[in-house]
Parts: structure tokens; sequence; C-alpha cells
């Protein structure tokens, strides 16, 4: 059975090398398909697996799901290691090379377009929780002092960035998210674009304000290729045979 193309990302050209040791989805290496002034990150996988019907099941399966988007993580990863992907949506496929290179031709003008804006910057995620679960939705000065509290952070954080997003703290079912192994409700949650140069500053911004006031804990991940900044372009949302989701969802 044929192999299809699973695409990871979209880059400039680039002169630093991947790790040898890297593999991606399926434990095949990606490589690197260069068409013109841009290159897809691209894995070879199975028709079988891939194709459209086989892959609705798929993703389903929640193991195959998490196997799935941690190997598409880790080649995102080395790639924002060395350079500023475009990172595509979690199961992007097409049939093959050429269709890969006519889906960069196509939208030769969005990615370049995007890329120019990304380049040199990655993005970092900012999470803040507060209270305990028998504090949550009790009103009055403790919540007054954390939205307060979020404001200043964020505008803070806003300095040192050239971009962020207001990301939503709960699901759409309303449930109360929390982080791992701790207690407390998430209050914030935003992702801010910040030159690769000038990550060194936003930590400590973030740092500084993180012990601030008592009771509210702030998270801090990345940095990461900048998937919360290139939604609105629907690069993300690009799908060729099929589409899932990106790290975010």
């Amino acid at each position: 059975m044929s192999a299809l193309r699973y695409v990871y990302a979209i880059c400039r050209p680039f002169s630093a090398a991947l790790t040898a040791e890297l593999t991606g989805v399926g434990g095949v290496p990606p490589k690197l398909l260069r068409h013109g002034d841009l290159i897809a990150v691209v894995g070879a996988v199975p028709e079988g697996e891939f194709a459209a019907e086989p892959l609705r099941r798929r993703l389903e399966d929640v193991h195959w799901l998490e196997a799935t988007a941690r190997a598409h993580q880790g080649v995102i990863d080395a790639l924002t290691a060395v350079t500023s992907p475009l990172p595509l949506r979690l199961a992007t496929v097409l049939r093959d090379d050429s269709g890969v290179r006519v889906m960069m031709e196509e939208r030769r003008e969005d990615f370049l377009r995007t890329l120019d804006r990304l380049d040199g910057r990655v993005e970092w995620d900012v999470s803040v929780y507060a209270g305990t679960p028998e504090d949550t939705g009790k009103s009055g000065s403790s919540g007054n002092l954390a939205d307060a509290f979020t404001r200043r952070l964020h505008d803070t954080l806003s300095e040192c960035a050239e971009e962020n997003r207001l990301l939503t703290p709960r699901g759409q079912d309303g449930v109360r998210e929390t982080s791992p192994g701790e207690e407390g409700e998430k209050i914030f949650d935003a992702a801010y674009l910040v030159p690769r140069a000038d990550s060194g500053e936003f930590v400590a911004r973030v740092n500084g304000k993180a012990g601030e006031e008592p009771g509210i804990r702030v998270e801090l991940t990345g940095p990461w290729a900048a998937y919360s900044f290139t939604r609105s372009t629907g690069l993300t949302g690009f799908t060729g045979l099929t589409g899932g989701t990106d790290r975010r969802s």
C-alpha cells in the first residue's frame, strides 16, 4: 500500500541540521521537501492508517492520538530550536510529494507573509491559577485582587511581546480547568509572541510577578512554535486529505 505525506510545518530554508536521531509520526524521520523559497517538513505515513476514513477512526483512539501528538510535537520542537516554523495542524496529510508542492504553490504568498511575521519569534504561554476548589465561584476581595493581578501581569508581559492572544481559561462545557497535580481554578490564559532575543527578559518578568499575590500561582510554558499566532490566517487549519487538532486544542 502506498505512503501518504504527513506535513508537520512550513519553513523558510534553514542551514542548521536536525538531529539524525529525530523521528516523527510512526517512527519515521522527517524530511525537508523544498519548493522554491519554501520548505515543507514531511514524513511518510501508511495509507491504511492515515487515509480519511481510517484516520477518523484513529482519532477516536486516545492512546493513538496521544502518541501521534507527542511525535508531531517532537518534530515541531526540533524545528523551533533551529528556525521559526509555521506549524500545521496535527494529522495534516496529503497524497504525495507532488500534492505537498501544489499546496505550497497555492498558499505561497500566505505562507511567506506569515513566516515573515514569525521570523525570529517564539510563543510563550502563561496561565494563572487562584484559590482552591472550595473557593472557586466566591466573589469579593479575593476575586478582585486576582483580577487586578492578571491585568497587571498581562500589561507587563505585553510590553515585552509583539503580539498577544487572550485564551479561554474554561472548556466549552464550563468545567473548571486545573493544572495537573495542583489545586485551583485557572483564571487567566494567554499566549505571547516574543522575539527570541527578548525571551530572557520575558521569563524574568513572569518570574518577577509570580510571587506577588498570595494564593495565586503563575505557570509559564515555552518557548513554542507560534501556534496561537497563525490561527487567524487559517494556515494551522490547512488540511489536504484530513486534519485533526493542534497543540492547544
